[in-house]
């Protein structure tokens, strides 16, 4: 069977020419006919990181796993970049350079999903030990970028130029990309990309693609508030000041900035993910601790929250006669945009290749995300998504009246199959989409 498949490959790579143009359905074919080969491979080193998730910076053993598996391909390998990002450099021939990114980072938290392979693994965050879990879906993403690179090893003699896979750090944090580029990426390949790639997964059905021109994703600014107080007896809160109550009431009054003071027709969220305070019910604290982000898609929207943020916290603090607030408001990551041209062309190919199942988004996401560093620093891109949930398992929950789980929620469980597949697939395409004209 190994032998026949070789000779089909074989076959297929033949009947395009390095120069001639992207011909998707013979291409798809190919690739296919290589993933079935590899396939068992990447899901087994999926289910290795999906158990052994490493926080941001701290992502050791993963960017070993990923350096290993680029060497073993080829590619020249430079690792430790910005902290513990991986670059990886295929050339061959003249042609455009592409970069291909994945993330590395897993997240602090407890993973619920029951899988027989489910993270079980603990590190140091915020000098606490916590549960760690890729329920953002990176070890899908890292799965493919693999998968991606064997495919087009394979598939040499189709294309020419260079091939620059970055596996970056700390995508959580919003700070890896930025890290790798101080650390002096474009030096180490040789100057910049000529265009960018990246995916999601996310749980729209698997199998599914999507794309959207322009702006993809929102900003992300951190909130790291401090109410400072009187601490005392809980039976007696008249001798105190009470950040608890302060903390409450900013959660609360926060929200009318957005639904008040902003154009009800644009984007903006403000989440308060983490609050600390206190020791036992009969004590009451004498600094409480939230921590949160800002989510807008306008550089106005965000200029008014972030105003507001800081005015409330002050009012809040002011009403109940307390020192002023310690108050940090952090940038994070940018706004992704996509390249319009290069988005026109990538999805004239995807439709090429999956029809129906690539879709064609009309409005920007929620999220936020530091590949936007890339497209910052010049180098057009189109970040584009794969759905994770197989369309059985979506209706199914449907019909228990339950939701979808999202990304970072600790239900989070992609269908390996067929979505490291797809996403294979879909980038691949997408790069032989450049390389070829």
């Amino acid at each position: 069977m190994k032998l026949l498949a070789s000779a089909v490959l074989a076959t297929l790579l033949a009947t395009t020419a390095v120069a001639a143009p992207l011909n998707v359905p013979v291409a798809k074919k190919a690739i296919d006919v290589q993933l079935d080969r590899d396939y068992p491979a990447l899901e087994a080193l999926y289910k290795d990181i999906h158990a052994h998730p490493e926080l941001g910076f701290q992502e050791v053993e993963t960017a070993k796993k990923l350096a290993a598996q680029m060497r073993a391909l080829g590619f020249t390998v430079t690792e430790n970049v910005g902290k513990t990002g991986v670059v990886a450099v295929l050339k061959n021939g003249d042609g455009p350079k592409i970069l291909i990114r994945t993330e590395l980072d897993g997240l602090p938290m407890q993973e619920k999903t029951g899988l027989p392979f489910a993270s079980q693994a603990t590190a140091i965050y915020r000098d606490e030990k916590v549960f760690t879990a890729h329920a953002c879906g990176h070890d899908i993403h890292m799965a493919a970028w693999v998968g991606t690179a064997k495919q087009l090893v394979a598939m040499k003699a189709k294309w020419k130029g260079t091939l620059v896979f970055v596996a970056q750090p700390a995508e959580e944090l919003t700070s890896g990309a930025r890290a790798m580029l101080a650390d002096g990426l474009w030096d180490k390949i040789g100057g910049k990309p000529d265009y960018g790639f990246a995916l999601h997964v996310g749980n729209s059905p698997a199998g599914q693609i999507s794309y959207k021109p322009g702006v993809l994703t929102s900003t992300s600014d951190g909130i790291d508030l401090t109410f400072i107080g009187q601490g005392g007896h809980g039976s007696m809160p008249s001798a105190t000041i009470d950040p608890i109550m302060m903390a409450s009431r900013f959660v609360v009054d926060v929200q009318s900035v957005v639904s008040r003071e902003k154009d009800p027709s644009q984007f903006g969220v403000v989440t308060i993910g983490s609050i600390q305070g206190g020791s036992a019910g009969n004590i009451i604290p004498d600094r409480v601790r939230l921590r949160g982000t800002i989510r807008t898609q306008d550089a106005a929207v965000r200029e008014k929250i972030l105003a507001g943020v800081q005015r409330t916290a002050k009012a809040v603090a002011a009403m109940a006669g307390a020192p002023e607030p310690e108050l940090k408001l952090t940038s994070g990551g940018k706004m992704v945009v996509n390249d319009a041209d290069l988005t026109a062309r990538t999805g004239a190919v995807f439709k090429a290749a999956f029809g129906a199942k690539a879709v064609l988004e009309d409005k920007p996401g929620s999220a936020s995300e530091d590949y936007s560093e890339f497209v910052l620093a010049g180098v057009p891109s189109v970040y584009f998504g794969i759905g994770g949930y197989a369309p059985a398992e979506i209706e199914k929950l449907k019909a228990e009246g339950k939701p979808v789980p999202t990304n970072h929620s600790p239900f989070f469980a992609p269908t390996p199959e067929p979505t490291i597949r797809t996403g294979v697939e879909a980038m691949t395409l997408a790069v032989l989409g450049v390389l070829q004209k």
